[in-house]
């Protein structure tokens, strides 16, 4: 490959998922040798255009070439093999294997059936010392590793792959400073050998230190190509990525006063996620957190639940200081919590609605080693029809509800017991838009009965359009407070992303 050469085109690529067209037309041209950043809300198509380049989904419509030829890759194997290289977000290392066992995961060399190890070793070093990074022994655990470690490795398997695209998801999230200027560095090293990288993050500052140029999606479509990373003004990026197609149908804003304080948090912190967070939700209020994947938004409300054990601070219920790091203290208390993966986190996919429904309340329906599965049932199904479930067969396995029903049952879950405060983390997330809809209003219903509501999710115009008041948390602070009526979606996503829209245009 040669400087400027087109190495990846997509052309009208569309796939569609039942109740969701993800990628409607993307256009996208990633040439050799260049950082090309991909820009756009949560929602907006990132996660599974990466995918459909790394052989997760196949296209339904539109075409991809691939160093000139046609690209249909069957598998993600298949794609690694033709050279594009995905580095995730959550990184796909196995922890009980070496260094050089993770770089050469799936393509290990051979000879006469035996894994040549002593080969794996010096490669890995050599990979290593080409990625700065000589010091970390080939031998070593990758559990034993820091994250900034363990992204190398990730690069390691992806140059030993000899991959002339690398996709990088967020990959400054879990990083400090200092290691950001690393990662940068190496990105650097790989673009002056002519791989192509692309770039996908929230945080515009760095898409202007280290990107060439932007493509930027919104609901699955291309809204901007091509664009110069460093001098496009920061109003245009946000416009770009802002106003959406799909319509958010809210519930009218309660008229009703705020009534007792519920919950007061004072100087909450946990090394590495979030700092001296202070806020209060009241009886009736919905309070909305805005910010971004690592922003400690999630840490927040689970340290808030018990789930995490805080360092600093206190949490206080109705006037009574909770014990840190106690889940049954918090639920004793009044909270209840939905969290963001609802399927591994809250459900027993494999049980049936009725049990997942009474899961925080289980101990009211034994008695004497047996339960009372009939009350469990009748309970079940006036939260069914409260929630308007479909179906309403609570017998059914939680498994078989979609998406939206699913998040019903595990906010079900909390209307039974005696609670005060909901914690929602990403009450939406995976969920069609009607479903949104019907969700939305039984988070405004459960206001109205004075149940408290601290909100977290990504999707700005839905923190701004639930919630009375909103909180903005960027890397790890709260930065803004205010009434959602003051706020607008473009200064919320500047005071997560950019830091300041005062500035009307930032280059280097």
């Amino acid at each position: 490959m040669t400087d400027n050469e087109v190495v990846l085109r997509l052309e009208d690529v569309v796939k569609t998922f039942p109740g969701v067209r993800a990628l409607d037309g993307v256009q996208l041209e990633v040439r050799a040798g260049e950082v090309h950043c991909l820009l756009g809300q949560n929602g907006a198509g990132k996660s599974t255009l990466i995918k459909v380049l790394s052989g997760v989904h196949r296209p339904d419509e539109g075409r991809i070439e691939w160093l000139g030829g046609e690209f249909k890759p069957a598998n993600p194997q298949a794609a690694m093999k033709a050279g594009i290289a995905t580095i995730y977000q959550e990184l796909d290392l196995v922890d009980d294997l070496s260094v050089a066992e993770n770089a050469f995961l799936g393509h290990e060399p051979r000879r006469f059936g035996f894994v040549r190890r002593g080969y794996m070793s010096r490669h890995t070093r050599q990979i290593l010392t080409r990625l700065g990074h000589g010091e970390i022994p080939p031998g070593r655990m990758v559990r034993s590793l820091p994250a900034a470690g363990k992204q190398v490795v990730s690069m390691a398997r992806a140059l030993s792959h000899d991959a002339k695209l690398i996709i990088m998801d967020e990959p400054s999230a879990v990083l400090a400073h200092d290691e950001v200027d690393n990662l940068f560095r190496i990105i650097r090293d790989l673009t002056s050998n002519g791989i192509a990288v692309i770039y996908i993050s929230h945080r515009l500052e760095e898409i202007r230190e280290i990107g060439d140029r932007v493509t930027v999606l919104k609901d699955g479509r291309t809204t901007a190509a091509n664009l110069p990373a460093r001098t496009t003004p920061t109003r245009d990026l946000v416009s770009r990525m802002t106003g959406r197609t799909i319509e958010y149908v809210f519930p009218e804003q309660s008229t009703q006063d705020r009534g007792e304080e519920l919950l007061r948090v004072d100087g909450l912190g946990r090394a590495g996620e979030f700092a001296d967070i202070s806020l209060s939700v009241h009886s009736g209020e919905i309070v909305g957190i805005a910010g971004l994947v690592g922003s400690g938004r999630s840490e927040l409300l689970e340290t808030i639940f018990g789930a995490r054990r805080a360092e600093s601070g206190t949490v206080t219920v109705r006037g009574k200081t909770l014990r840190p790091g106690s889940v049954g203290a918090a639920v004793r208390a009044g909270l209840g919590m939905a969290p963001e993966e609802r399927k591994s986190q809250a459900l027993l996919l494999g049980e049936p609605i009725y049990r997942n429904v009474t899961l925080a309340t289980f101990t009211g329906y034994a008695r004497g080693g047996f339960t009372n599965a009939g009350k469990e049932i009748a309970e079940a199904n006036r939260i069914a029809d409260l929630l308007e479930l479909r179906p309403r067969d609570v017998r059914r396995p939680v498994r078989t509800l979609s998406g939206g029903n699913q998040q019903k049952v595990v906010v079900g879950r909390w209307l039974l017991g005696d609670t005060k405060l909901l914690l929602l983390d990403e009450p939406t997330r995976g969920v069609d838009v009607g479903a949104r809809a019907e969700l939305y209003q039984v988070i405004r219903d459960l206001a109205a009965r004075g149940v408290g509501v601290l909100l977290v999710s990504s999707e700005v115009p839905e923190v701004l359009g639930l919630a009375d008041r909103v909180l903005v948390m960027r890397e790890g602070r709260m930065v803004r407070e205010a009434p959602a009526g003051e706020l607008d979606e473009d200064t919320v996503l500047d005071l997560v992303m950019a830091g300041s829209l005062q500035a009307e245009e930032v280059t280097l």
